[in-house]
């Protein structure tokens, strides 16, 4: 049995989720709860936030963020991605500064528009 606590929304139902039975969990009070206990052991993924480096803007970093969530066995992955990523100025919200990052269908776009 592990218990977690559920991130979907603000509530934060306390929930169990039996292993050995399916992987039934209890404890949420929205089908969001169920979905993410059972998400979060058998496939656990995670939205990356941080910032690369940029040129020619009025401040030396960008920040940035996965499209939709990695896996978390990719992270570190990501992250020496995102620490050798450069942009050049202009740069706006939303841009693909890099496509389909570590073999999935992961983009990493910009989070501000520097000029």
């Amino acid at each position: 049995m592990t218990n977690l606590i559920c991130i979907t929304c603000p509530k934060g139902c306390h929930l169990c989720v039996d292993e050995d039975n399916g992987y039934t969990v209890t404890g949420h009070s929205c089908p969001r709860g169920e979905a993410y206990g059972k998400s979060e052991l058998l496939h656990p993924v995670r939205t990356v936030t941080s910032t690369i480096k940029i040129r020619n803007a009025s401040i030396p970093r960008l920040p940035v963020k996965t499209d939709r969530p990695l896996p978390k066995e990719k992270l570190f992955q990501c992250m020496d991605l995102l620490d050798a990523l450069n942009a050049v100025a202009p740069v706006h919200v939303g841009d693909i500064l890099a496509s389909r990052i570590l073999d999935t269908d992961v983009n990493i776009v910009a989070t501000k528009t520097l000029l």
